[in-house]
Parts: structure tokens; sequence; C-alpha cells
């Protein structure tokens, strides 16, 4: 019989589901994020609230806070079969987040405004430390001179987009061919610059970065390298924590927390799960989840354990065969961000894999039960709990974490990364092959 490692490959290279669990010896981190640098960006975000709240009406609510609630899905745990003798489901609802409608908006939104300090600090725009000035004529007339680029399939190019251009930037997004059109036309809508590219996220990322490196005055926010973005969505750590405290739900070594996070390149999840890491120490469990034919972070998690020797120091799911396309835009990567490898493997509770078909019947089931509305990657997270359960190589985990007499008081957290802007006519069509999926 084959080992777990092996069998796990296996359904990797075939394009099943699969599930890789990691803390394991050969799992340790090259790359260590203080605590202190996750502060300065709640810092930073807390001193912009009041500008935000000035740029966006919808956030006028929360004071200027970026921020989607915790909700518990007791119908959709119903539904997906898992028994309250293996703890509560929630769902952190990223997929209502304002102003960019996805899991985008905390790392994308966190380096515009790094960006735009930094500007403003160098021009004597904020003297007098009034962060509202920075809605004034004279600063966009500053912001104007620079220009802010990235390079996306969707979720990151509109979260940049739509923060750049509001500060008054030139703002240009590189998008993929597999980015859906009508995110390209939202960004046009808010006087973006989009730039279409034939080829997949690695190459209209690496033709944005080729063009910024000619101009001075253009910021490149590179999804693969970026620390700033990576500190941006581990700030989301401190809000959850609190939520957690509210919803009476405690974490510790008898109650763990497992986290469920889609996952692209890797930015996101990476961040998500540094932040909740530095907060709860062993105690949370951090679960990226892939499309089974984008699956860049279990192959980045498999090469450097050196289960995978054949391929490089950082390969493509292309050297295995997979053909990197998916419903789910938003995580169709090649490779995974070194620098979010670099954190999060020490730590990386594992990565599993998604058919999908599966992502539109979880979007449908969602709806259907909870009344709350997704995009296909955004529904990747809730295949994570029976992964976990049911596979040999969950159970593996479970068991060598010491975790099976503790599972009745877990809370499992699905973060559900988009969805908020996906037109109706969009979501109508996700629906509808839920539907014929599930029939």
């Amino acid at each position: 019989m084959p080992s777990i490692e092996a069998a796990t490959i296996d359904d990797l290279r075939h394009a099943r589901p699969a599930f890789w669990a990691g803390r394991t010896a050969a799992c340790q981190s090259s790359l260590q994020i203080e605590p202190a640098q996750v502060q300065q960006a709640v810092d930073r975000l807390a001193r912009f609230a009041p500008l935000l709240q000035r740029l966006f009406p919808e956030l006028q609510a929360s004071a200027g806070r970026i921020e989607s609630p915790l909700l518990a899905a007791p119908q959709m745990q119903q539904v997906l079969g898992l028994p309250q003798s293996m703890g509560q489901l929630w769902v952190k609802a990223d997929h209502s987040l304002p102003v960019a409608g996805s899991v985008k908006a905390r790392g994308g939104v966190h380096e515009v405004l790094e960006y735009a300090e930094q500007v403003a600090l160098e021009h004597g725009l904020l003297a007098d430390g009034d962060y509202t000035q920075l809605a004034s004529d004279a600063a966009r007339a500053v912001f104007a001179q620079y220009q802010v680029a990235v390079g996306s399939t969707g979720n990151l190019g509109l979260s940049i987009g739509v923060m750049a251009s509001a500060l008054g930037f030139k703002a240009v997004v590189h998008m993929s061919a597999d980015a859906k059109e009508w995110k390209k036309q939202r960004l046009r809508n808010r006087g973006v610059q989009v730039v279409e590219h034939e080829g997949d996220y690695a190459q209209a990322v690496a033709a944005g970065r080729a063009l910024a490196e000619q101009d001075p005055r253009c910021h490149f926010v590179d999804d693969e390298h970026s620390l700033s973005l990576l500190l941006g969505y581990a700030a989301s750590a401190a809000n959850l924590v609190a939520q957690i405290a509210d919803a009476g739900r405690v974490v510790d070594a008898k109650n763990p927390l497992f986290v469920y996070i889609p996952c692209g390149v890797g930015g996101a999840p990476g961040g998500v799960a540094l932040g909740l890491q530095q907060v709860f120490g062993p105690h949370v469990h951090c679960f990226f989840a892939e499309p089974v034919q984008s699956p860049c972070f279990m192959v980045e998690m498999l090469a450097g354990s050196g289960a995978l020797p054949e391929l490089g120091a950082h390969p493509s799911v292309y050297e295995l065969g997979l053909n990197n396309l998916t419903e789910a835009d938003g995580l169709a990567v090649p490779a995974a961000s070194e620098l979010a490898a670099n954190v999060v493997r020490g730590f990386l509770g594992g990565v599993y894999t998604v058919e999908d078909d599966t992502l539109l019947r979880h979007l449908c089931r969602l709806h259907d039960s909870e009344g709350l509305r997704i995009e296909p990657s955004a529904a990747a997270g809730f295949s994570g709990p029976q992964a976990l359960l049911q596979s040999a190589a969950g159970q593996d985990y479970l068991q060598r974490q010491d975790l099976m007499a503790y599972m009745a008081a877990a809370t499992h957290i699905v973060w559900t990364t988009g969805g908020l802007f996906v037109p109706d006519e969009e979501y109508a069509k996700f629906l509808a092959r839920g539907r014929e999926l599930l029939a």
C-alpha cells in the first residue's frame, strides 16, 4: 500500500481532490515576520480610516474600517454533513467586504495606502497629521503625477485599481486571459486603465512588472513578492480575534481553531495564516484550498519538503502536466509566492484541492442554506472540514497534533473571499450550474 504522501502526490498528478498535511520535521519556515510588523499595518489602516470614510460612502457606518462579519452557519454545517461532535461551522464573510468586494481589499488597500503615505510625506502633505487632507485637490494633483500598477486575474486588480483611482493616482491593471469580463469593465468604469494579456496570471504579472520598471514614478504591486500586501492581510487577525470572543468561542489547546482559505498565489491566505498564528500559536490550524488544476501552493509545499525531487526549487503546476484552467479565476495561478511559502511553511496546517463542480455545488448550497452570495473561488473553503476529517492525510494530521479528543469543541471558519460585486446575470448562471450538478 502506498504511503499517505505518495497517495497525495498521485491524486495531485491526476487532478483528483488531494490533501497534504504540514507541520512535519521537513516543514521549516525560512522567513520570520515579527508581530510589530503586522501591528504597523494595523496602525496604518487606523490612521487612514477617516480618509477612507470620506472617500467611500459605504464606509460611513464602520468609521472607515474595511471589515466583514463572522457568521454562524448551522444550516450549511448540516448540509455539509459536519456533525456537532466535530465542532461548529462559521463563515468569515470577506465576500461582502466593502470597496473591493473580496479579501483582496485587505492587502491591496493597505499597499496603496502605504505608497500614498510615502508620496504624501515626501511632498509635505501630512505636516499636521490630518490624513483627510489627502482627499483635497492639492493632494490629488500630486498623486496624479504617479502611477500604481498591478498584474491580476481579477480581485486584486479591483482592490488596487479602485483604491489608487480614488486617491487620484494613475491606475493600471494588467489582466490575464482568465479574468472575468465584468471585472475588467468595473475597473474601466472607475477610470482604471485595463491592459489585457493573452497569457496566464504569471505572464500578466511579468509584463506589468517589466513596464513598471521603466517608469521611476510607477509603483508596481507585486503579488508574488510584496511584504506590504502580506502584512495587510495579516492585519485581519486583530478584528477576527474580537469576533471570535464576541461569538462566545474559545481558542486554546482544548478548543482548536480550523481556518479554511481559498488560495491563488498565496499572499492573502499566507497573510491571514500569519496573523492568526501570531495570536493563537499552535492552536490555530490553517488550510489552503486550491482547484485541482491549479494547486500551486501544494506543489510548492511538496517540493520544499523534498517529496517531489524531480521538480525545481520553485515549480509550476505545468511541470506536473496540469493545465491551470479553472472556473475559480482568482485561483488560476501556476506558481506560488515564494514569500508566502517561506513565511508559512513551518506552521501551515495543510493544503487541499477541489474540483470545479464541487465549487459550484457549494456556491449553490450556501445560497440555499444561509442566503450568502459568493463567487466560485470563494466556495473552495467549504470542502475543508470534510477533507480534513475524512482523508487519510487529514486523519493523520489530527492524530499527530493530538486533536482527536478535542474536536467537539473545535471552531471551523471558512473564509469566503469574494462575491459582492458579481453581476446578477453571472451569479444566476453559477446558481443554475450548481443546481444542475446537485440534481
